[in-house]
């Protein structure tokens, strides 16, 4: 092959990922995203795997040890999947795993639907409304196809083409720890937050929760000398909680419980 084609194919290549995966339905995620579905869910996969095989960086409880956390986990995730009409409800995994570390305040939904909690956060919420207003986000980054788009402007599309096609194994630990530790680079849009406030106000509007639930976690962050590492990819507008209330009311303004006696039995089942 010439050389001059040897460019021109890649290139061909790209540009034909590009056509598809931008021909988008009436019901399609807003995102520019070169990913399929099915993209999504391996590279959620593999980010799983890479997480799960380094248990001194990250010490993931053992369900088997811990029975009682991951019961409410799933509990809570359920009801969002029950009644949030996620549009890949039925096609991504939506598994979580509990990383033990105190001192961390961080969640993240990789895409795929792979769930990441620690229990720094968990420990520092209020109630359970406020919890599953901050998995119902995390949960609509994935679901909206936020998570691939982001990683896709902070990392590129060859790299993580290179990811998905087996050539470049050892810039998943390098993404894995960026998600764990919030990198900065990773930040979501500031039309990507306020379309998961939304979405996340959506999704536990029907549910038995207070819908308002994320805006709670933004108030308690409003009197926070360190904000968390949750917010260093989830920048905080000054506005922000008075938009998910003005999503609240849109919807009806249907007051829901904040459930604070099953959510400390949620904490007093971690270590």
């Amino acid at each position: 092959m010439k050389p001059h084609l040897k460019l021109i194919v890649p290139f061909f290549v790209i540009i034909s990922l590009l056509l598809v995966s931008c021909s988008k339905d009436d019901n399609a995620d807003n995102t520019f995203n070169i990913f399929s579905v099915q993209d999504d869910i391996s590279f959620g996969n593999e980010l799983r795997n890479e997480i799960q095989s380094h248990p001194a960086q990250y010490p993931i409880l053992d369900e088997n040890q811990y029975p009682d956390a991951y019961y409410h986990m799933h509990r809570i995730r359920d009801s969002i999947l029950m009644w949030g009409d996620l549009k890949y409800r039925h096609d991504f995994n939506w598994d979580i795993d509990i990383i033990q570390n105190d001192s961390v305040l961080n969640a993240f939904c990789a895409p795929g639907g792979y769930i990441c909690v620690y229990t720094g956060i968990i420990k520092y919420l209020d109630n359970e409304a406020q919890f599953a207003g901050v998995m119902g986000h995390e949960m609509a980054h994935a679901d909206r196809r936020h998570s691939t788009d982001q990683l896709t402007k902070a990392y590129g599309i060859q790299l993580l083409l290179g990811i998905l096609l087996g050539s470049n194994p050892n810039q998943m630990a390098e993404i894995a720890a960026d998600l764990a530790a919030g990198a900065a680079t990773l930040a979501f849009s500031r039309d990507a937050e306020y379309e998961s406030d939304e979405y996340s106000v959506k999704y536990l509007y029907n549910t038995a929760y207070d819908a308002r639930g994320v805006g709670g976690f933004f108030q308690k962050m409003d009197g926070s000398t360190q904000p968390p590492e949750f917010l260093s990819t989830h920048p905080h507008p000054d506005n922000r909680y008075e938009k998910i209330v003005e999503h609240w009311e849109d919807l009806g303004g249907k007051v829901g419980g904040s459930f604070d006696e099953s959510y400390q039995n949620l904490k007093n089942s971690l270590p």
